[in-house]
């Protein structure tokens, strides 16, 4: 599917994306209330006076949900406002229940930030606006029929960043990247959790479309009920479709919000909007302005992690890794925190990236398992590394001690010596099956002499049968070469 037009030529419009990420911070307790964050709780059970907004209850800041807002912006560059405030957003909807959101509107807590995408072996910086510090409001359960709606409660209160990027992005595509690395960044400072499936990462967009050339914005489009990477991407190639469409046929695009069908693969009207919503935003009475000093701000930046960005470079330019590689490695911390062990235990970077991407990988997704859950210990898949590099056994036969292990819980090395799989690499041990197998095969030696180089595979084969199959192959190969050409010179 293009996502720049419907035709095969080139495309005629520009596309505008700006994506705004909600993300719940990672807190025991809610931003406003000593009320549990816990997902999966029964319904409206993590809930309270001031969380449901009962007269008279007061909000009292969490101090560390300010904290995880400020690891955030710091780690998207942004710049951090020391003073800052909190404000009410009015609006009443069902899981609102105090008809207002409290939220940051002039005085955020972060501005002017910026995230690095890589899109075709370019790199692409992507600014962010701001990232200010609200909480989270209810959620509504739509009876499929229509006659009623659900509300459950728990989730009010839970803190939350928001996100919102310039409309820096060109292409589907590079809403994807952008989303995933903001979501490596939060999982890196252990902002979030960020699972998509509990709601704990979301993401709105906004997207217009424009001929080339033109400076100013087209009508833009709001996108919602995107619950996964995939359907940011496909949601967002679908409305470049759309709108091109309509633009082609000299239709103007109205201001609306849409919903994306994932079983249609297609966006659904959810609601036109005429004009912008005024909220109506003022300074809330109830709590005090942030002030955020040198001290907390320099003690909060020292517990800044290594992030994605700076990891990747490291891994190309002191570990030799191709970018491909690191950019796989470095996109979950646990994956790359794995990684990094199998090397600190001594295995060479490339061949750890190989089995980590490649067995490791594979072994995991097709149980649907997390790396926080590897079968295998960094160290243990470092001695298999090892253990194929001291051609004690082949690549072959270690991808069979590696999925032996990771079954059974047994260290590779114990596999090898239990099951007898070590190759046999003493050249004074093979000399005499080879010579032997030379003598009783004239034919192949024949042809190979004959310059039919496929004929040594037919020798190589015998050497192994009678060896059970832990000769080392390379080894043998070579050794018998050897043989019959200095057979062949007496």
């Amino acid at each position: 599917m293009s996502t720049q037009s419907v035709s095969t030529s080139a495309p005629l419009f520009e596309t505008v994306i700006g994506l705004e990420v909600h993300v719940e911070l990672k807190t025991e307790t809610k931003i406003f209330c000593g009320c549990k964050t816990t997902f999966g709780s029964p319904p409206n059970t993590n809930v309270c006076p001031v969380c449901l907004g009962l007269p008279g209850a007061l909000p009292v800041l969490n101090r560390r949900a300010v904290e995880l807002a400020v690891k955030a912006a710091m780690a998207l560059g942004c710049h951090i406002n020391q003073d800052c405030k909190f404000d009410r957003k009015n609006y009443f909807y069902p899981d609102l229940p105090k008809g207002y959101q409290i939220s940051q509107y002039d005085r955020p807590i972060g501005e002017h930030g910026h995230l690095e995408i890589e899109v075709g072996g370019e790199r692409r910086r992507i600014g962010i606006t701001r990232v200010h510090l609200e909480e989270d409001a209810g959620k509504s359960s739509h009876a499929a029929d229509g006659t009623h709606t659900l509300v459950d409660y728990n989730r009010t209160g839970v803190p939350l960043i928001e996100i919102v990027s310039e409309p820096d992005i060109r292409s589907p595509e590079e809403a994807r990247l952008y989303l995933e690395g903001i979501r490596a960044v939060m999982q890196y400072c252990d902002v979030s959790d960020c699972r998509m499936e509990e709601g704990s990462l979301r993401c709105d967009a906004n997207i217009s479309l424009r001929p080339f050339g033109q400076t100013a914005f087209g009508q833009k489009i709001e996108l919602k009920n995107m619950n996964s990477f995939r359907n940011v991407q496909k949601a967002l190639e679908f409305e470049v479709e759309r709108q091109t469409a309509m633009l082609q046929r000299g239709e103007a695009v109205e201001q609306e919000t849409r919903r994306f069908d994932e079983a249609t693969q297609t966006t659904v009207l959810m609601r036109t909007k005429e004009e912008a919503h005024d909220y109506r935003y003022f300074p809330d009475p109830d709590l005090v302005p942030l002030a955020i000093d040198d001290a907390w701000l320099g003690q909060l930046r020292a517990e800044l992690p290594e992030l994605p960005a700076t990891k990747r470079r490291r891994y190309v330019e002191e570990l030799g890794l191709p970018p491909y590689d690191a950019g796989v490695l470095t996109s979950d911390p646990a994956l790359a925190h794995y990684f990094e062990a199998v090397v600190a235990a001594g295995a060479d970077a490339k061949q750890a990236s190989n089995w980590v991407m490649g067995d490791l990988l594979a072994y995991l997704n097709n149980r649907g398992r997390s790396v926080a859950d590897a079968p295998l210990a960094p160290e243990h898949l470092a001695a298999l590394i090892g253990e194929v590099a001291r051609d004690t056994i082949s690549s072959k036969q270690a991808r069979e001690v590696f999925q032996i292990s990771c079954e059974t819980g047994t260290d590779p090395q114990t596999v090898i010596r239990e099951r007898g799989m070590a190759q046999i690499s003493d050249a004074d041990a093979l000399l005499p099956v080879i010579d032997q197998v030379i003598a009783e095969n004239p034919k192949s030696v024949s042809d190979y002499l004959g310059g039919k180089q496929k004929a040594i595979g037919a020798l190589v084969g015998q050497v192994m049968k009678a060896t059970q199959g832990k000769a080392n192959p390379g080894m043998v190969n070579r050794l018998i070469a050897e043989r019959i050409a200095a057979a062949s010179e007496s």
